[in-house]
């Protein structure tokens, strides 16, 4: 089995963690200031978010580099229209309401984190 588990560099970890938590219905596995985990009904790890300039790790260093350019996090969810209304409730930064992508034929939608990655959210159905 191959799973990713990706790691967001954050200006604040704790705040960040509440923000994914909110929108994704997800919990905290670890919690703390510099480093968390968010997991999801399965306690499968979904997410992993980790502070500026902590530790060492090169790609995590600078801060002041474009943020996220070449990512996009492209989550697949159960009910996109709860997750729609949790991204409206946190004011979140819209770049696409929900709409029926083409390519994947999948409806999904597009914001940006409180970090300014950019985040799709798709469902199958």
């Amino acid at each position: 089995m191959i799973r990713p588990e990706p790691i967001l560099a954050v200006a604040n970890v704790e705040k960040s963690s509440k923000w994914y938590q909110k929108l994704l219905n997800c919990k905290s596995a670890h919690g703390g200031s510099i480093f968390e985990i968010l997991t999801n009904e399965n306690n499968e790890q979904i997410l992993s978010l980790h502070r500026w300039e902590v530790h060492g790790h090169p790609t995590l260093a600078d801060p002041t580099k474009e943020t996220g350019n070449g990512l996009i996090l492209y989550f697949v969810v159960d009910d996109l229209n709860l997750i729609w209304a949790n991204a409206k409730k946190l004011n979140a930064k819209i770049e696409e309401e929900p709409h029926l992508n083409t390519n994947s034929g999948r409806r999904e939608f597009s914001i940006r984190d409180l970090d300014n990655y950019y985040i799709s959210i798709t469902c199958d159905h």
